[in-house]
C-alpha cells in the first residue's frame, strides 16, 4: 500500500535552501518510505510530534488516513532546541 505524501511550504522551502544532493537523498527515501511508512516513523514523547530519520536530518511528519503529512526538516542539532 502506498500513502500520500503532502510537503508544506515550510519543509519545500527548507529542500529548496539545502545542497542539492542532500535534498535528493531525502527526497528519493520519502519515496522508499512511503510504501511502508510505519516502519520509519518514530513517536516524539514530549512533543506529541512523530519524526522520520534519513541522515543528519529530521522530518517531523504526521501519519494517519493513508497521508504523510511533512511538517518541517532541520539539521539534528537544531531540531529538539526550542
Amino acid at each position: 500500500m502506498s500513502v500520500k505524501i503532502i510537503w508544506y511550504k515550510k519543509s519545500l522551502d527548507f529542500l529548496r535552501k539545502m545542497n542539492k544532493l542532500k535534498s535528493e537523498k531525502i527526497v528519493r527515501k520519502i519515496k522508499t518510505i512511503k510504501h511502508n511508512p510505519e516502519r520509519y516513523i518514530f513517536f516524539l514523547v514530549n512533543k506529541n510530534n512523530n519524526k522520520i530519520r534519513i541522515g543528519d536530518y529530521r522530518l517531523f511528519v504526521a501519519y494517519k488516513g493513508g497521508k504523510l503529512q511533512i511538517y518541517s526538516i532541520k539539521h539534528r542539532k537544531n531540531a529538539y532546541k526550542k
